[in-house]
């Protein structure tokens, strides 16, 4: 069992090899513009989830 889990482990140098493919796909210069837009996109993420949760915790209170 353990060992179908094994190949699916992350060491560092599985990390570094990740970063330097980044690195020459998008270059340096697109990588702030990426992360910029990735963390916008959580941030959207999450003032929706937070609106959801809200708006059912008004429907549950009049109920």
């Amino acid at each position: 069992m353990i060992a179908l889990f094994l190949p699916l482990a992350i060491g560092p140098w599985q990390i570094v090899l990740i970063v330097l493919v980044v690195l020459l796909l998008f270059g340096g210069r697109k990588i702030p513009e990426l992360m910029r837009g990735l963390g916008s996109g959580i941030k959207e993420f999450k003032d929706a989830s937070k609106d959801e949760n809200e708006e059912t915790k008004h429907v549950e209170d009049k109920n």
